[in-house]
């Protein structure tokens, strides 16, 4: 495989849309999933209208073992990975003491550890042929704290914080750390997760337009990238910092409501 690019939840949604984007670019992919049939799919679409390889992992990222699982079957086909694009991720809508703690528990391992895990196994590799681009699908929501979805965007927080981060204990090298902070998308996790009844996903992104946006913005080496958003909301996130803290969770609160 050549130029390869392991991509995370890459059977659909902004993770698909990178698959299609890094193999328009002539690049081979590592596509990882736990829709096994979404990956079958992808693998003959891109296969057919591609002149690439796709190598398709199934696994849920939800269970510890996954990352360290991947990592050692992409080595033990001797794939040498050239981008991580770790875009798995999904959210919920409800008070923290109210929800299932097994789906918040699954949430973090998901958003955060899996993330961390396979960077983790990854960046060595780069940094030892000091080459390699990693990007990190975070949010807009990792820039304030989220009634009603405070896992989720504290899991995002955490994202935007480790990618910026590792950029710079990386900026001596030629490898890079990119965090894309789309806003509400068009994909299936609005629906999944609650949060398209929230008047947050009035107006959702295309989500090829944030996977563009993302990956040209991992290919320059950029530290992070907002995408998706109207110039109100990007004025709004501008202004949050100096917006008394109560007041600012009193407003996003209000816009995290389940509206029928």
């Amino acid at each position: 495989m050549k130029n390869t690019a392991l991509i995370t939840g890459a059977a659909g949604g902004i993770g698909r849309e990178f698959a299609n984007v890094h193999a328009q670019t002539g690049g081979d992919i590592v596509a990882v999933d736990l829709n096994a049939e979404g990956l079958k799919t992808l693998k003959q679409e891109l296969e057919d209208k591609y002149d690439v390889e796709v190598y398709t992992i199934v696994k849920n990222l939800a269970q510890a073992s996954s990352t360290q699982e991947i990592y050692d079957e992409v080595k033990s086909h001797d794939i040498e990975i050239d981008y991580l694009i770790n875009n798995a991720g999904f959210g919920g809508v409800g008070k923290f003491h109210e929800r299932e703690w097994s789906q918040d528990l699954a949430m973090i391992q998901v958003n955060i550890i899996a993330l961390t895990a396979l960077t983790r196994h990854f960046l060595p590799d780069f940094v030892e042929r000091n080459a390699g681009k990693i990007l990190n699908v975070s949010s807009t929501v990792s820039l304030v704290p989220g009634p009603l979805q405070a896992v989720y965007f504290a899991t995002k927080a955490f994202v935007t914080s480790f990618s910026n981060a590792l950029s710079g204990e990386l900026d001596k090298s030629n490898v890079t750390v990119t965090a894309l902070l789309p806003g509400a998308t068009q994909t299936g996790f609005g629906a999944h997760s609650g949060m398209a009844k929230t008047a947050i996903y009035k107006k959702p992104a295309n989500a090829a337009d944030v996977a563009i946006d993302g990956y040209n913005a991992m290919m320059k080496g950029e530290l992070e990238i907002i995408s998706g958003i109207p110039f109100s909301q990007r004025l709004e996130l501008s202004f949050a910092p100096l917006i008394p803290k109560k007041k600012l969770i009193r407003k996003i609160r209000k816009e995290q409501e389940i509206k029928d």
